[in-house]
């Protein structure tokens, strides 16, 4: 087993960093007992963007969810600001517009109807989404799906967010489109995120540090350190170098 290594994170006060300590998770299942986590750190500065990757069912979902306290851990602890996640699947209502959609964070939280959709009608033009705010999902690419879901985890308004795979259901050409545009999202509006993706080079483009996740029972295996200015290029040496660091932990031949 490689050992994470053990270091100090740069500041954890406030409500908008997060640390997990020796966190362990297991569910009953019909065919038995499941763990997911055993004994799982990781800790996220305030502002900055912490990839995580692993093995599928590693436990990278119950992760995120115990960060944003849909489900408590059986031991360890976890300390997060308030954060909404993102999952997967963009979970859009087909029944709406791309506007309300947008809006649905706003309106669960009492905002009436038109004032969400003036809260909500900037950020579609900021993010290139102002000639399809009246349109419905079903007539939206994936990638505008995928924009509409973040604008609308973004306008919950909390500190912390938790992507799990947000591009893992696009086309190679769309993902490092919404790559790219997610990492210019988060250097004018930061926030703390923790980014589950089973891409290693998307890791590397968008995070500040890598976290390498063993196989199931899930722990940090490796951490990763990416100190290199954005944008950042997949021709990159350093970009390589890093990618094939992670494909190393994670037991992949490069």
């Amino acid at each position: 087993m490689i050992e994470a290594p053990a270091k100090e994170p740069r500041e954890l006060n406030g409500e908008d960093s997060v640390r997990v300590e020796l966190v362990s998770r297991a569910f009953q299942t019909r065919r038995g007992r499941v763990d997911a986590l055993a004994g799982m750190s990781l800790h996220a500065a305030p502002r900055e963007v912490v990839a995580v990757v692993g093995p599928s069912g590693c436990g990278k979902t119950t992760l995120l969810e115990l960060i944003c306290g849909l489900q408590p851990p059986d031991s360890g602890r976890v300390q997060a600001g308030p954060a909404a996640l993102m999952p997967q699947r963009d979970l859009l209502l087909p029944w709406l517009s791309a506007i309300d959609n947008a809006g649905l964070a706003l309106r669960a939280r009492g905002v009436p109807r038109e004032q969400a959709r003036k809260a909500a009608a900037p950020w579609l033009e900021r993010f290139g989404l102002a000639p399809f705010v009246h349109t419905r999902p079903a007539e939206l690419s994936g990638g505008m799906r995928q924009r509409v879901s973040f604008l609308r985890t973004l306008l919950a308004g909390k500190p912390v967010l938790a992507l799990d795979e947000p591009f893992a259901a696009l086309d190679a050409i769309t993902r490092q489109e919404m790559q790219g545009w997610l990492g210019h999202v988060l250097e004018s509006e930061p926030r703390t995120v923790i980014l589950v993706t089973h891409d290693v080079e998307e890791a590397v483009i968008l995070g500040d540090r890598v976290i390498v996740m063993s196989p199931r029972p899930g722990h940090a295996v490796r951490e990763i350190e990416v100190p290199l200015a954005r944008p950042r290029k997949r021709t990159d040496p350093a970009v390589v170098e890093l990618r094939e660091e992670a494909l190393t932990a994670l037991g992949v031949q490069a």
